[in-house]
């Protein structure tokens, strides 16, 4: 091949590239250049600023180097004098830059398969660029497409003007495409990748199913009926709830449609996948009982803090609730973000009698009364020694068979023996060294002391050290896997946000980090303005804080 080739046919390839590949046609005798310009690098030297243009017209070519104005030239491949350089151009100044015409040559073998391997490289980079900048703002969408071929599982799909991928984890499980097959997937990423496809595709993504309702379901299309969340077991099972903002529209009817029309449409697509629907509630409670349909729910106790909820199910309710394999437990916990145990009436009664029974040992121990009394005061549900010593005398001395007289003595006992136990724990706290500066951190008892002591945390400093997870734990992973891994400070009833408080005015005393600036409301015109809002502040947030860790139960 030779410079002064058919510069005709030469702007004829650029155009077929170019729309073969759907690239700009500037694009590719961009790319002829740098091919051009690197054969000639490779026949004037490497060091050579070789610069070769392609008029867009005519197809010609023109080949120049550019030669820096120096005061003294070392390299003549790449400097010119000044001196030199005035001659062909009066103006010039040391530092410009000359371009010196060269001559036409002939390419080798080797130079042209240089070129065209940089003209290849540079169209498919450009190739690359168009498919993500046209594919980047379509993530989310139900891509259609035809098999190109199946490579070790992964699917290669193409879809017209561009190649995705279906890797085998994002395949239904026991799905077999064939090249030629039509296939709809979700189109779940596009990345620029150097090597290999850019765009991914998914038949399993949750979102897969909630486009697919969409299609098929015209109220979901018109935002009437809203998909609030969704859990698959891909190829098996699958729920999904739904709410509606008219309240005359049954969102769980609109999706099944006439004799189940729409759903078995959705169905059909996805292998078989059975779905429930469930109505989506406010309601944590209602939606994780709707979430464990088809199984009946007697009772949920929610515990708001860690996020887990116990169910109680009939006795021959419990492997329809668990489902085969754990399956509809877990689609539940998926579609709600709560975890779940499970309970039957039988092993629930039990664990509540085994509960009511050590309170009523412990108040016999504590108190030092006998089991009738120590069972009246389980069954009127005080929980600890402390419940008992602080309440009103009226509402221990309303318990059946009791007079102000039994009430007052009873928590005579109870402040006694906390009294006791709080010296004991002292002691404890002393002895493995816990700084006194420690109690001075608003929330934490001398028992919490001793634990921490135990733990090594024995002074400002180390508590200030400590994240929120060291104090009251943490729980790996989800359902059946989790892993509980226990804090410092585990059965204190401590709430994730009184450790993250009681951790940051720590590292305020230990001089860390400086108090934040408190900005008081004034009332303009009234001078005791700011006293009144600050106390009517602090009166509001007494009446609204809830004790923490408090459970709420729900029956049914």
């Amino acid at each position: 091949m030779a410079i002064s080739a058919n510069r005709l046919e030469l702007l004829q390839i650029a155009d077929a590239v170019a729309r073969e590949k759907v690239i700009d046609r500037q694009i590719v005798l961009a790319a002829m250049e740098d091919a051009i310009q690197k054969a000639a690098r490779a026949r004037y030297g490497s060091e050579t600023e070789v610069r070769a243009e392609i008029n867009p017209r005519t197809g010609e070519i023109a080949l120049s180097r550019l030669l820096q104005v120096v005061e003294e030239v070392d390299n003549p491949a790449i400097e010119i004098s000044l001196e030199d350089a005035r001659h062909r151009n009066p103006g010039a100044l040391v530092g410009d830059f000359i371009a010196e015409t060269l001559p036409p040559f002939d390419f080798g073998r080797i130079s042209a398969q240089s070129a065209k391997q940089v003209i290849v490289q540079k169209v498919r980079d450009a190739e690359r660029d168009r498919q993500y900048e046209e594919f980047k703002d379509r993530v989310g969408e139900i891509i259609n497409g035809q098999v190109k071929r199946v490579e070790y599982g992964n699917v290669i799909v193409d879809l017209g003007r561009a190649e995705a991928i279906v890797r085998r984890d994002d395949l239904i499980p026991r799905e077999t495409f064939r090249p030629g097959d039509r296939i709809r997937a979700y189109l779940y990423d596009v990345r620029r990748e150097t090597r290999g496809p850019q765009i991914f595709l998914s038949r399993t993504h949750p979102q897969f199913m909630a486009k697919l309702f969409g299609q098929e379901v015209p109220e979901i299309y018109d935002n009437v009926v809203t998909i609030k969340a969704v859990a698959r077991d891909p190829g098996s099972r699958a729920k999904i709830a739904v709410i509606s903002r008219d309240s005359s529209i049954d969102p769980v009817g609109a999706c099944v449609g006439m004799r189940g029309s729409r759903v078995q449409a959705v169905v059909g697509e996805l292998q078989g996948e059975k779905i429930d629907i469930i109505p989506w509630s406010e309601d944590e409670a209602t939606f994780i009982v709707n979430a464990l349909q088809p199984a009946e729910v007697v009772k949920v106790v929610l515990d708001e803090d860690s996020e887990r909820i116990e169910v109680v199910v009939p006795d021959e309710q419990l492997s329809l609730a668990i489902g085969r394999r754990g399956q509809n437990v877990r689609l539940a916990s998926q579609l709600t973000g709560w975890d779940i145990d499970i309970l039957t009436e039988a092993e629930e009664s039990e664990r509540r009698q085994k509960e009511f029974n050590e309170r009523s040992e412990l108040f016999m121990e504590a108190l030092d009364v006998d089991e009738v009394v120590g069972q009246l005061l389980a069954s009127e549900g005080f929980r600890s020694i402390e419940e008992i010593a602080y309440v009103e005398v009226d509402e221990v001395a309303n318990i059946e068979g009791f007079d102000e007289e039994t009430a007052q003595e009873i928590q005579t006992r109870a402040r006694e023996y906390l009294e006791r136990i709080e010296e004991e724990n002292d002691a404890k706290r002393r002895e493995l060294g816990v700084a006194d500066e420690l109690r001075e951190i608003d929330g934490i008892t001398t028992a919490m002391l001793v634990a921490l002591g135990g733990n090594d945390v024995k002074n400002i400093e180390d508590f200030a050290g400590c994240a929120t997870d060291d104090l009251v734990g943490y729980t790996e992973g989800r359902g059946a896997e989790a892993v509980r891994h226990a804090g410092f400070l585990d059965g204190f009833d401590l709430s994730r946000a009184d450790a993250e408080g009681m951790i940051m005015e720590a590292r305020i005393r230990a001089g860390w980090i400086d108090a934040p600036t408190e900005e008081v409301e004034t009332v303009e015109g009234d001078e005791g303005g700011a006293e009144e809002v600050t106390e009517a502040a602090a009166t509001a947030a007494d009446d609204t804080v809830l004790p923490a860790g408090e459970n709420v139960e729900t029956d049914r």
